[in-house]
This record gives structure tokens, C-alpha cells and sequence, in this order.
């Protein structure tokens, strides 16, 4: 193993702050061209009208779902390892690794042959209505390709979770940055339209798993490594990739359910415009997270080898400090947004079929900018919550904000108090922040019972090394 490769594990097991910093910058600049390419996509998408965009919206969420899935796994299996690496164990590192990778190709196929065979009446029960036969012509190429997606993200999560942000950074750039390429190409010059868009994103996606399959499979220097012939599968192993790897599954499959019921009572109290709002002004509130996408992704990994040590003080810093970078980014993207909101609006707006959801958008654009801080609270709480095994309740937590939260007040503002598309977008936002605010208050009462737990500990030490004195 190389220096290069020991890095990553010197990394996490070194000062808290700095691994957050060291890894979460390679994630938000992968994580920037892949928001650039969303915001490209969603370009070339609206020079189809409005109802292609519609079409993406209906699919989202089963796209959010196979992500959900993916990086359920990959959280799953990427805290264990870390965990592992924290308790000086690269043998069962290897093991969780191997496992990991056994599990998303299983989960490929039961994700894949439903949706793809009962893509229609799903669809049509969603409320698809105009926009079938386009929403079928992009969802079925992304059933169809949904190994790429789901190898992808499980490759990068274990490299992730020996502390080696940088090649995964590499990977997911160099997905993101052919999609952009591929996009006009597949789209306009090849006359494929819609479909052209699914077909760039999964042949970017299968080009990235490519480069990674080299690295963890052939090239092997990474930390881990992969003996297959000797696998087999671990009861206990499982149950540890799952304890934490379920539970943020079914976080990010809340999520998707959440669009999905947002999605009809958008339809409710408007049309499939409103989806288009939506669907596209979430683009908009992706980006202005994304800083917290990449810090969530360092602290899995930071606090299950803090954990793992059972440094636990290591793990307090970690939240608070993450917590703090989290506000003051978000606030400060909040503002700009909140300032520059008809000049965003306008490269989502640009051709003849969306340039009358402007004004809609520009208005949903400004009032989620309340979204951003609560976000930080929740997302960084529940990340931590991952890293350090309490995966069931970061699930509970995510489950109160982005489902049950969410539907409730949406539904609230929107059908009762009489507020319509506007009540939706308020809805979002109180449902994100009472969650959020619940999910760092649970955290910080375990961490505080974990720092008793190492108080306890260092006093029975001490009284020990009293004994042995005498």
C-alpha cells in the first residue's frame, strides 16, 4: 500500500475540523459539476417545453429512489468501514467493502424489473396524463440503466469510507462533465429529444463505473481489498451494513414518496406547470445545499472512525463544528439567492415553452431560501446520527421532516388554509425546519450521553491506575 493510499485513513483518524474540511472539499466541487450538469440538463430539457420538463419531474422520484437505495448501501457500508478503520480492523474493512458491493447488485435487479415492466400504469396513476408517452421515453432508458447508477455510488461511498474523497471526486466529476458534454448531442444533434436525455446520463454513469471498477477491482490500491473467492456471506456484517444502510435507504425513499404526494397536490391546486415549477426550482434549492451534501458526506465518515476509536469527545466536535460551517454557507446562499432570484430563473426559463413559468418560479425561488438553514440542522444531524450507528433514529427524524412534516403542512397551507401552490412551497419550509431543529436536538442528547459514557470511563481508568499504585 502506498502513501497516497494511507492518507485518507491518516485523515480520519487525525483532527476532527481538518477531516471535515479535507474531505468535504473534493465532495461540494464533484458535487458542483454534477449540479452544473443538472442545471445544463434541465437547459436542454426546457428547449423541449414545458411538458417535457413535466416528464423529468414524474420521474424524479424513482430516480430519488434508486439514489436512496444506492446510497443507503454506500452510507451503510461506508460508516462500517470507517468505523472499522477507527478500530484499527482492515480485515473486516475488506469484508464490509466485498459485501457491499454483493448487496447492490442484488438490489439492482429487484429495483429495475418492476419499474421498468409497470412503468405506465404507475405513471398514469401519478397523474402523468399529457406527458405519458414523453415521461415513458425518459424514465424507461433510466430503469433500463439504473446498474450504472447503483454500482456508482456504492464504489464511491467505499472509497468514501477509507478517507479517499479524492478519487471519488475524480469519478463523479468525470461523470458529470460528460453528461454536459453528451446532453446537446444525444438531445439535438442525434434528434433523440427526451430519451437523448437519459441516454447521456446513463452513458456517463457507466463510463464513471468503469474508471471505478479499475481502481477497487484491478488496479487494486485502494484500502480495502476484494478476495471474492474466499466471500462468504456474514450474518453479522450484514446486519451492521444494514443497521445504518436501511435506515438512510428508506430516509432518501421518504423523500421520494414525499415528491411523489407533493407532486399530486401540486396537480390538485394547479396543473402540471406546477409540477414544472417544482420539479425545476428544486434543481435551484439543490445547488444552494450542496455545500451540505459534501460536509454530510465527510462527517459519515469522520464520526464513524471518531466512534469507532471511541473518541467521543472527537465526535462532539464534529457536530457542532459541521453544524456552524453548515448555517453561516447556507445563510449566506440564502441572501444571494434571495437577491439574484429572476436572473437564476431566467437560465431554467429560456425557451418559448417555459418562459410563462417564470414569474412562478422566481416566486418559489425566493421564499425556499428559508429552506437553507433548516436544511443544515436536519441533514448535518442525520449524517452524524449514520456515522456513529444510530441509523434508526436518523431515520425516524428524517422521516418526521421530509414525510410526515412535509405532506401535513403542505397539505395545511395549501388545501386548508387556502393558500394553493404558494401553501405548498410554506408547507416545505416549516416541515423542514421543525424536523430539522427535532433531529439536532436528538443528536446532541446522545452525544452528550456518549461523552458521560467516556467521563465514566476515564474515572474507573484512573481509579484503576490508583490501585495499581498502592
Amino acid at each position: 500500500m502506498t502513501n497516497e493510499e494511507t492518507l485518507g485513513v491518516k485523515t480520519l483518524l487525525g483532527d476532527p475540523k481538518k477531516a471535515i474540511i479535507k474531505l468535504s472539499v473534493p465532495m461540494i466541487f464533484a458535487m458542483l459539476i454534477q449540479t452544473l450538469y443538472n442545471v445544463i440538463d434541465a437547459f436542454w430539457v426546457a428547449g423541449l417545453g414545458s411538458n417535457a420538463l413535466a416528464a423529468v419531474g414524474f420521474t424524479f422520484p424513482f430516480f430519488i429512489l434508486a439514489m436512496g437505495l444506492a446510497n443507503g448501501v454506500g452510507i451503510g457500508g461506508s460508516s462500517a468501514i470507517s468505523r472499522r478503520i477507527g478500530a484499527k480492523d482492515k480485515p473486516g474493512a475488506d469484508n464490509i467493502a466485498i459485501h457491499s458491493i454483493i448487496l447492490i447488485i442484488i438490489i439492482t435487479i429487484a429495483y429495475t424489473v418492476p419499474l421498468f415492466l409497470l412503468a405506465r400504469p404507475l405513471f398514469e396513476l401519478m397523474g402523468a396524463g399529457k406527458t405519458i408517452e414523453l415521461t415513458l421515453a425518459y424514465s424507461q432508458v433510466i430503469f433500463i440503466g439504473s446498474f450504472f447508477l447503483f454500482f456508482s455510488n456504492i464504489a464511491n461511498a467505499i472509497l468514501r469510507g477509507e478517507g479517499d474523497a479524492k478519487r471519488a471526486m475524480y469519478a463523479m466529476a468525470l461523470g458529470g462533465i460528460l453528461n454536459i458534454i453528451l446532453d446537446p448531442i444525444f438531445i439535438y444533434t442525434l434528434d433523440m429529444g427526451i430519451a437523448g436525455a437519459a441516454w447521456a446520463t446513463i452513458l456517463s454513469l457507466a463510463i464513471s463505473s468503469m474508471v471505478l471498477c479499475y481502481w477497487l477491482l484491478f488496479k487494486k490500491n485502494t484500502y480495502v481489498d476484494f478476495q471474492f473467492k474466499y466471500f462468504q456471506f456474514n450474518k453479522a456484517i450484514l446486519k451492521e451494513i444494514f443497521s445504518v444502510g436501511l435506515p438512510a435507504a428508506v430516509q432518501q425513499m421518504s423523500m421520494s414518496f414525499s415528491m411523489i404526494l407533493l407532486n399530486l397536490l401540486i396537480v390538485s391546486v394547479s396543473n402540471t406547470d406546477g409540477v414544472a415549477v417544482y420539479t425545476t426550482g428544486w434543481r435551484i434549492v439543490m445547488i444552494a445545499v450542496l455545500p451540505l451534501l459534501g460536509i454530510a458526506t465527510a462527517i459519515v465518515s469522520v464520526s464513524g472512525a471518531a466512534y469507532g476509536e471511541k473518541a467521543y469527545d472527537k465526535v462532539n466536535i464534529i457536530h457542532l463544528y459541521a453544524i456552524k460551517i453548515g448555517l453561516i454557507i447556507e445563510i449566506i446562499l440564502g441572501i444571494l439567492t434571495f437577491i439574484f432570484a429572476p436572473q437564476i430563473v431566467a437560465i431554467f426559463t429560456q425557451s418559448e415553452g417555459t418562459i410563462h413559468i417564470a414569474d412562478d418560479l422566481v416566486v418559489f425561488t425566493r421564499i425556499m431560501v428559508l429552506f437553507y438553514p433548516g436544511a443544515s440542522l436536519g441533514m448535518l444531524s442525520a449524517s452524524l446520527l449514520q456515522g456513529i450507528k444510530r441509523g434508526f433514529i436518523a431515520l425516524i427524524s428524517t422521516i418526521l421532516r421530509a414525510l410526515i412534516f412535509t405532506t401535513l403542512f403542505a397539505y395545511l397551507f395549501a388545501l386548508v388554509i387556502g393558500m394553493d401552490l404558494v401553501g405548498v412551497w410554506y408547507g416545505i419550509i416549516i416541515a423542514n425546519l421543525s424536523g430539522g431543529i427535532i433531529s439536532f436536538l436528538w443528536a446532541r442528547n446522545i452525544i452528550k450521553k456518549l461523552l458521560r459514557k467516556l467521563t465514566l470511563s476515564i474515572d474507573k481508568e484512573i481509579i484503576n491506575q490508583a490501585k495499581k499504585q498502592k
